[in-house]
């Protein structure tokens, strides 16, 4: 049986290759050895006749019809040796290719647009393969979960220690519960000194996520506890593009800066690479190099929440079963500890960390895919319309073929022929198109997930794009309607011309108004994200920002009290003011817009001698440490009082300033200056700051430092000098601000030479940065709505353009009978609006349906504003009028004379 089954293999693949070389060249060695064996036997045949005594020419004549048919034997001998289907599909693609070559324009239209298509979507394809699809290499990866909490504005909240402490108590689904603090270590010790984003984990922590060192060892329960040596593992990233991925790094001995002071701790190991989650680390420690993770705040401090939470499933247990007896564990808490929940509006969630870390990117990457879906539908639909228009112009000749004894069959055939051919050469040149943008998309991807930082081109983009190719080519085959199979009736069509049917017609019609659809809702959605981004660029803040440069100047705890602290940083204002090109120099604790993580801090306060109304929670603002003259670095005056100034330091009297919005409201008809107020955050406990009261010295316009757009917002400045630490430098410039970094740098170095100087940028610069997604968007998204607005216009032009040359003769007939041109004119023009019309009706409708579909799965989904919604209609049917002129003007010059005599 299996000789058989080898014998059969064999043979088809020696039929296969024996169609192939045929095909390639009739004159092969087989075939001239068959005409030798045929002329052999009849030459036999034929000296057998001689000898029995017939002439020579009878002698022949019966040899031959003895032998049979020549041909029919060759033909035999063909079809037993190789798939006489797949010879006539490989003639019929050679002639595809002729056919193709002569009409060029026709080619490199529907070559572009489908490859355009085709590339777009394998490369979308390939980034959401590569971010949501493709597995994490974290050791049985669906038995690792996410454990959170949920604010009421949707924002992720962490856990406090003793919150952790509770829900993880005699879990009977989860094996092991891991924990990761997030937070900056300043570095020493690994040449320059520098900020970097740190991880402080747990002894069960990497156990629990299941990753492997690529060297060294990570950390693991040996390391727990108060007592253990400060170790440190290192990201396979940081390692590689910082280090150089130099092996001797394991054993040093590294100094970490924190808030709270400086530890010790020796390199042990470097992560494998995998996908940091929830933030990018650099280098992950365990707890003992923190010294504010040892204090009394942080172990006792239920509301002091800086932990995330991740948990094993036991090899038994399911997701719902854990996330049942988490959540059980966590009502419990809430239930024992009533006034620390009071009003959290906090939710729980457990979730597996897969689908945790593709949470933000699922919505977009899926929209985009859609997108690009959709451009496809118009690339087909394009194509399609030109495929079909060709295809009725051929008429006569398929109608030819048809009487000539071509079957329905052969006939398709030579149009899977052509449609093969074009979807061919389109997936090549959609696969060279999609290399690049698979990079362009992975940068725009990586705003939402790093796992697509690193994304590369992979053999699924060039399976989709075959799989895309093969749905093209089918659909394009089967499109067109072949001519009647009546002999009589298709020797008059092949002689009478091209006409165009009213089904032919309504088809073209069909898809164009399906492209126009398509492309509307790519306009509608680009057009919303353009007007964001119109909004953001012309929405300036009220103060300086071209000529401000930032710099980040990270706290150095180590071996220095908070005094010398706080004189290092006035020190370096006063030296950095005196450098030439300087105007103004200040400190805060932020940058606008860049440091996201302080950028939300607001605390509960109360106005000394106020009234408070029961049950109402004290109102929050906004607070921030501020140096002298900052607010003269920033180009802002003040409204009422004065600034800060070198009096207003430790055992003075404790001062603020507020916002206008702030006075305004709690303030109304009066004076705040000289009015006090004090911090009454349950959070106060856990910072540095006093709970003593502090006198209003001054009124600020508002300076939002979060949003783009500015906004009226509540804020408290106190000064750097009595609470807290500055850790970032405002220089404002004469000149180029960049060009005072060098002499800047310099003579901070001077002053403590392991001070990092980092970040410099302008305000300016900061805020492109942090607009760049918003930039982004706008382009990825208007460059699939520009692709499918060309395509959907040449569609329109072509649709008319077809219709007019297979109506000729009506227009000869109407310019004949009295029709002025101007008529012929508005009625090709007003044929081209009414099909945009049609498809933007379309679209809005689909639009909406698809909105409400969306929305049953997501809330992120926004429905694009009216103005998009017009804007997008009056483009394409602008757009439409345009296209339609061409033809339209053509239509209006015809000769009538011309054209009844060529009928």
């Amino acid at each position: 049986m299996s000789s058989n089954l080898f014998r059969n293999i064999r043979r088809f693949f020696s039929r296969a290759s024996n169609s192939a070389s045929r095909t390639v060249d009739t004159r092969t060695d087989r075939e001239s050895r068959l005409r030798e064996e045929i002329a052999e036997h009849i030459a036999m045949a034929t000296e057998e006749n001689l000898r029995a005594g017939l002439d020579p020419i009878e002698a022949r004549r019966q040899a031959m019809l003895k032998f049979g048919g020549v041909e029919s034997m060759k033909e035999d001998y063909r079809d037993e040796r190789t798939f006489p289907w797949l010879e006539h599909l490989l003639h019929d693609i050679r002639f595809a290719l002729r056919m193709l070559y002569k009409n060029p324009g026709f080619t490199v239209v529907a070559v572009v647009t489908l490859a355009l298509g085709i590339g777009a979507n394998a490369a979308i394809f390939s980034v959401v393969r590569g971010v949501l699809l493709r597995p994490l290499v974290n050791r049985d990866e669906a038995r690792l979960l996410f454990v959170g909490q949920i604010a009421a504005d949707s924002s992720d909240v962490t856990f406090s220690v003793p919150e952790i402490e509770d829900i993880s108590a005699n879990l009977k689904t989860i094996q092991a519960i891991g924990t990761l603090s997030a937070l900056d270590f300043t570095v020493t010790g690994l040449g320059e000194a520098r900020t970097l984003t740190a991880g402080v984990v747990d002894g069960t922590y990497f156990d629990v996520i299941g990753l492997k060192p690529v060297l060294g060892r990570l950390i693991g329960p040996a390391d727990d506890g108060p007592k253990a040596q400060g170790v440190a593992v290192l990201t396979y990233k940081f390692w590689t593009s910082t280090l150089h991925s130099d092996p001797s790094v394991i054993g040093k001995v590294i100094r970490l800066g924190s808030f709270e002071g400086a530890r010790s701790a020796t390199i042990i190991g470097v992560l494998q690479p995998s996908v940091p989650y929830p933030v990018e680390t650099e280098l992950i420690a365990n707890i003992v190099t923190s010294p504010h993770h040892l204090s009394a705040t942080m172990v006792t401090g239920r509301l002091h929440r800086m932990t995330d939470v991740f948990a094993r499933l036991k090899p038994d247990s399911t997701l719902e079963a854990a996330r049942a007896e988490l959540t059980a564990k966590y009502q419990a808490m809430r239930t024992a500890h009533p006034e620390d929940y009071k009003d959290s509006g906090l939710h729980f969630t457990v979730t597996r960390m897969h689908d945790q870390i593709n949470s933000r990117a699922n919505t977009v990457l899926w929209v985009l895919l859609a997108a690009s879906g959709l451009l496809f539908l118009i690339a087909c639909s394009n194509v399609a319309n030109l495929f079909l228009a060709r295809t009725v112009r051929r008429e006569p000749e398929l109608a030819l073929r048809s009487a000539l004894g071509a079957t329905n069959a052969a006939l398709r055939r030579s149009l899977l022929a052509e449609a093969i051919v074009l979807c061919g050469a389109g997936l090549l040149a959609g696969v060279v198109i999609a290399a690049p943008m698979v990079g362009v998309l992975s940068r725009y991807a990586s705003r939402f997930s790093v796992r697509a930082a690193d994304l590369t081109l992979d053999s699924s983009m060039l399976w989709i794009g075959v799989a895309l190719a093969f749905i093209a080519t089918i659909f394009l085959a089967f499109i067109p309607r072949l001519p009647n199979t009546d002999k009589s009736h298709a020797f008059a069509v092949s002689s009478s011309g091209t006409r165009v049917t009213l089904g032919s017609r309504r088809r073209l019609r069909i898809f164009a108004v399906t492209q126009i659809a398509a492309c509307f809702l790519l306009l509608a959605g680009a057009g919303a994200l353009l007007r964001t981004l119109f909004v953001l660029e012309t929405a300036q803040p009220p103060y300086a920002t071209a000529r401000v440069l930032a710099i980040n100047l990270p706290v150095m705890t180590d071996g220095r009290s908070p005094e010398q602290i706080t004189t290092f940083y006035r020190d370096v204002r006063r030296r950095v003011a005196s450098l030439p090109g300087v105007e103004k120099v200040s400190a805060a604790m932020i940058v606008p817009w860049r440091d996201s993580l302080a950028l939300d801090l607001h605390m509960q306060f109360a106005i000394d001698g106020a009234p408070k109304e029961d049950g109402k929670e004290d109102p929050r603002a906004r607070f921030r440490t501020i140096s002298p003259d900052f607010f003269s670095t920033m180009g802002i005056p003040f409204l009422e009082g004065r600034d800060f100034n070198d009096n207003d330091r430790t055992g003075s009297e404790r001062v603020v300033i507020i916002s206008e919005a702030l006075a305004k409201q709690l303030f109304p008809g009066q004076d705040p200056l000289n009015h006090k107020l004090h911090w009454t955050d349950p959070l106060l406990q856990f910072s540095h700051m006093s709970p003593e009261p502090r006198r209003i010295v001054g009124v600020v316009p508002e300076f939002d430092d979060t949003g783009l757009i500015p906004e009226p917002t509540m804020t408290i400045y106190q000064p750097s000098d009595q609470d807290g630490f500055s850790g970032r430098l405002f220089v404002r410039a004469q000149g180029d601000p960049y060009a005072l970094m060098p002499v800047l740098t310099r003579e901070i170095h001077n002053m403590s030479d392991n001070q990092p100087v980092e970040r410099a940028s302008t305000l300016d610069d900061v805020r492109a940065e942090v607009m760049a997604p918003d930039r982004l968007n706008a382009i990825v998204f208007g460059g699939f709505a520009s692709l499918a607005l060309l395509i959907s216009i040449v569609g329109v032009a072509g649709v008319l353009a077809f219709s007019v040359s297979g109506r000729l003769h009506e227009f000869g007939i109407r310019l004949a009978l009295g029709a002025s041109p101007r008529n012929i004119l508005s009625g090709v023009l007003s044929e081209g609006f009414v099909i945009a019309l049609i498809g933007v009706t379309v679209g809005t409708a689909a639009g909406f349906a698809l909105v409400r579909v969306i929305a049953k799965y997501t809330q992120e989904l926004q429905i694009p504003g009216a103005t998009p919604l017009v804007v997008s209609a009056a483009v394409i049917l602008a757009a439409a009028l345009i296209a339609s002129a061409i033809p339209a003007i053509r239509a209006a010059r015809v000769d009538a004379a011309r054209a009844l005599r060529s009928e």
